[in-house]
């Protein structure tokens, strides 16, 4: 293997993490080619662009709700035991789906309740599995890469699964998109049975479900590195991207374009965020994250402002493609960076505040940036959301001083960095 492209995919020499990675990659694909028949399905029954809005709010809304108290058992439980059966349901839900589809029998009610059921289930998935990459990685420094390639592999199914679908779509129909959405989960499954996991002492708590929850919530406010990365997730998702859902108006309305406009412009976005998680999987060590979460953000807020004003076909294509980088190069470093600093008792209770700051706020924004250009129009609209995001992203360099100071004692802990007699810091890297 060249070493560059080692050094991409370095998380891969982990056994556990290399199964996963697998069984992600083909339960991805199933996902979003559900995804996507899901929502061309609910459009063919309803003809009405709300039932879209309300389908999207009912898959996400009980992450808001549920993800805080399933952090707690994500501290609690045996985690790989627990992210089996969660898949498991999704997978039982894909199929009721399919067998409903292929009676004749559905109706948009019964999308609605199974896409409630899918939020459910994501609510406790989620933080199962950020909080579980840390225990399929053998070596700590590779922690980063895995979120990475992870993350890659989210937007290598948004590109490739959305266009099988529309294939299928248009020649048999959206039900066998259900039928292989949930044969795909069989490949997660597999591959955590089949990882050796090292046992860990398991500690017993002895107080009680809120009280635990109360404590997660006060060390992560407590903590400003964790407070201020968790509050510019939360911005950029309640303000920033709630775009993806005006984008097929800008489409039609500015741009004068039609369906493939629309492809091409989400397909513009998803090349965008793959160039931003292979970007983070060639980085060496979190030293730096800090400064790249502001440039992401910042960069993020700029290209949603350029899309807003563009009348230009190609001009809009181009914004996407760099809103698509800042979003995940935010999100994934977010993500790593919280994953580091983290202590690991608390793990599964803030990596589910951190899915609440990143998918649980995403209901609302759409919810409000639907309102608002009712009121203001699309472009003020957008431009809104891109204005908080540049703020936030102002606010944040300004405290990165006193960040790095308090994350300095747990990089020396961890080995990231030295400190010479001097005082002088040094790294194995410095991605600065």
């Amino acid at each position: 293997m060249p070493k560059d492209l080692g050094n991409l995919l370095r998380a891969l020499r982990s056994r556990n993490y290399r199964l996963f990675a697998t069984g992600q990659g083909i339960s991805l694909l199933g996902t979003w080619m559900q995804q996507v028949a899901m929502s061309w399905l609910v459009y063919r029954l309803t003809g009405s662009p709300l039932w879209l809005g309300v389908t999207g709010f009912a898959s996400q809304i009980p992450t808001f709700l549920f993800a805080s108290f399933a952090g707690v058992f994500a501290d609690r439980w045996n985690r790989r035991r627990a992210i089996v059966i969660t898949q498991s349901f999704a997978m039982l839900q894909a199929a009721i789906l399919a067998v409903i589809y292929f009676l004749g029998i559905i109706h948009v009610w019964h999308i609605i309740i199974l896409s409630l059921m899918t939020g459910f289930i994501n609510a406790f998935d989620n933080p199962l599995r950020q909080s579980f990459v840390i225990e399929m990685v053998e070596h700590r420094e590779d922690l980063g890469n895995a979120i990475a390639i992870n993350s890659s592999l989210v937007q290598a199914g948004r590109l490739i699964g959305p266009a099988i679908a529309g294939i299928l779509i248009a020649s048999v129909g959206e039900g066998v998109c259900f039928v292989i959405n949930s044969m795909s989960y069989l490949g997660v499954i597999i591959a955590l049975l089949a990882m050796h996991i090292k046992p860990k002492e398991k500690i017993r708590s002895e107080s009680k479900l809120f009280e635990e929850l109360a404590e997660g919530i006060s060390y992560a406010f407590s903590f400003k590195p964790i407070k201020y990365i968790l509050f510019i997730v939360a911005v950029q998702s309640l303000m920033g991207m709630p775009y993806v859902t005006l984008i097929p108006a800008f489409a039609k309305t500015v741009l004068h374009g039609n369906a493939h406009t629309y492809g091409t412009l989400m397909a513009s976005a998803g090349f965008g965020s793959l160039l931003g998680t292979l970007f983070l999987a060639s980085r060496k060590n979190v030293i730096g994250l800090g400064k790249g979460i502001m440039k992401g953000v910042a960069v993020f807020g700029l290209s949603i402002a350029l899309f807003a004003v563009s009348k230009n076909y190609y001009l809009s294509l181009g914004a996407l493609a760099f809103a698509g980088f800042g979003a995940m190069t935010t999100v994934a470093s977010s993500n790593t960076l919280i994953q580091t600093i983290v202590e690991e008792d608390k793990r599964g209770r803030v990596m589910s505040l951190f899915a609440m700051s990143f998918m649980g706020m995403t209901p609302f924004g759409n919810l409000a940036a639907g309102f608002l250009a009712k009121m203001l129009g699309i472009q003020y609209t957008v431009l809104l959301g891109a204005a908080a995001c540049l703020v936030v992203a102002v606010f944040f360099a300004r405290q990165l001083p006193y960040l790095r100071e308090s994350v300095k004692p747990i990089y020396i802990k961890l080995g990231l960095i030295t400190e010479t007699p001097s005082g002088i810091e040094t790294s194995k890297s410095d991605s600065d």
